[in-house]
């Protein structure tokens, strides 16, 4: 039988021994003072912990806190939980123009955010009876918000729809942006037209510039020279072209022994010749030719003239109403079915006399001097250019279309792309490879715009395919009309490209780059500052 303490033991009426009576007192004694001294010791402990430093008791609390956030009963949890979702609830209801339902939440946010903050405070969790009224008050809104349809489903589909829309009004403005931007750099600004008409009518009303030119024809030995630097630019603007001949001529350790061919329109033909007579360039000869006058440039032998024929494709570029009518602004553009832009591919017809040229175009800079271009080896190849393939959007599959089984078949689609701008042509190689067969041939399976949409890139791509070599990215740095690029690199870039339609020439030009470019201009030049040229 289980035995209990002398004080809980019940009263037996059979006596016990003497022996027995004095063990049972000694075992209660010993438990009455273990019982004492625990009592003793928790104040002691308690004691302690009270002396601990109030940082580690302040980490204590906050341990508390986290316990209390932790805690599926606790009352600062489902405050923030009913938070969330009222923050939720009222996006929507401004959305849906309940201006009053929306204030209500607001208001019912801000209290239940006072009460959380003056617990944190104090460091005390909230209780159940202080936070009770914001728990109802709140509970009551959120009801009222399922009431009007603003439950979790009907928030994703209207947040959903929200994104749709944005998304939507984003496509729409960068269309437009694209649009003007497209339009603003295919515009001619009224200076640069001022300062045509006013080179054109001096052509003509000053005879000594037309006796100058004429003395200088004593020079012509020169355009056949191979022994000289001979660089190729096709364009049809004057201001742009002279920075190209001016900064190539300060920059050249032998002025005297470079020779620039310009191959212009008609209409700017004069204005042309016009400026490249009255001013120097130092020592440079200069040489204008119009495109008019290459009679073998006809659409029974040039693709893109040929093209230009058919109704669809005049649709296609100038009207904008392709197959699907809705042709992209940037395929719209003109000026990539310009023979003036396509000329490029005829270089050793134009000019059949040269072994090499160096093809710039008009939209650059130079910086350094480029003679050594013309004692690069080119190892067999015809066209030496910097590769843009440093970045992964620059390779073969970016410009063609590699769905068509011609593209496929012919071409690695992570073939390094190259760059138009500053080019290096072998024009013995050009004629040996009959490297303007093949670009006829690519350009005649393009008819219906299924290889490549525009430009003259993609042809060249293919025209060049492993004729190309690769040149030090320092001759040519890109990128100045439409990016950010390492001023270390254009430091040391012997040719800067304004490639992109923020042409420095224009007001959309990039303003810290316009610099570089308007150092080569004479804002001082009489008709410059007629025309307001600045």
């Amino acid at each position: 039988m289980r035995r209990r303490g002398a004080d809980f033991r019940r009263p037996v009426r059979r006596k016990f021994p003497n022996v027995v009576w004095l063990a049972l007192c000694g075992f209660v004694i010993l438990l009455f003072v273990l019982v004492l001294r625990r009592a003793n010791q928790r104040p002691t402990s308690r004691s302690v912990y009270t002396k601990r430093s109030p940082r580690h008791e302040r980490f204590m609390e906050g341990l508390n806190i986290t316990d209390e956030m932790l805690s599926p009963d606790s009352v600062t949890r489902q405050l923030n939980d009913q938070i969330s979702l009222a923050k939720g609830f009222l996006v929507i209801a401004k959305e849906s123009n309940n201006l009053q339902f929306a204030w209500e939440l607001s208001a019912q946010i801000r209290n239940s955010q006072i009460l959380l903050s003056n617990a944190a405070l104090r460091r005390t969790p909230l209780t159940i009876s202080e936070s009770e009224t914001a728990v109802r008050d709140m509970a009551l809104l959120l009801f009222q918000a399922q009431q009007l349809h603003y439950d979790s489903a009907t928030m994703i589909m209207r947040l959903k729809a929200k994104i749709q829309g944005l998304e939507e009004q984003m496509s729409s403005i960068n269309e437009k942006s694209a649009k003007y931007g497209q339009i603003a750099a295919e515009e001619v600004p009224k200076s640069l037209y001022c300062l045509g008409v006013r080179l054109t009518g001096e052509w003509f009303r000053n005879a000594y510039l037309q006796k100058k030119l004429k003395e200088t024809r004593q020079t012509a030995l020169k355009l056949k020279d191979n022994n000289l630097y001979h660089f190729c630019v096709f364009s049809d603007n004057i201001l742009a072209t002279s920075v190209v001949v001016n900064s190539t001529s300060l920059n050249s350790k032998n002025p005297e022994e470079i020779v620039f061919h310009l191959v212009t329109d008609e209409v700017n033909y004069a204005a042309m010749k016009a400026w490249f007579t009255m001013n120097t360039f130092g020592g440079v000869t200069v040489d204008v030719q119009k495109i008019e006058d290459f009679s073998w440039l006809n659409a029974s032998y040039v693709p893109v003239l040929k093209q230009l024929q058919d109704s669809e494709t005049q649709s296609y570029y100038f009207s904008g109403s392709g197959g699907d009518n809705r042709t992209p602004i940037k395929f719209r553009n003109p000026k990539y079915l310009s023979m003036l832009n396509h000329l490029r591919f005829y270089i050793p017809e134009v000019f059949p006399a040269l072994k090499k040229v160096v093809f710039l175009d008009d939209d650059v800079v130079v910086q350094k001097d480029l003679s050594p271009l013309f004692s690069l080896n080119l190892n067999g190849n015809v066209n030496g250019a910097v590769e843009t393939c440093m970045e992964t959007f620059h390779r073969y599959h970016k410009y063609l279309n590699y769905s068509h089984p011609l593209i496929r078949e012919h071409f690695d689609p992570d073939a390094c792309g190259w760059a138009f701008g500053m080019n290096v042509f072998d024009l013995v190689e050009w004629r040996r490879r009959n490297v303007t067969g093949i670009y006829h041939y690519w350009q005649e399976k393009n008819v219906d715009r299924t290889l490549w949409k525009l430009g003259t890139l993609p042809p060249g791509l293919l025209t060049f395919y492993g004729l190309t070599e690769p040149l030090n990215p320092s001759w040519h740095v890109l990128g100045l009309g439409y990016t950010n690029i390492d001023p270390h690199l254009i430091e040391k870039g012997a040719v800067l490209h304004f490639n992109g339609n923020s042409k420095p020439w224009l007001k959309i030009g990039m303003e810290k780059y316009k610099p570089l470019w308007d150092k080569y201009v004479d804002y001082s030049h009489p008709l410059m500052q007629h025309c307001n040229v600045h």
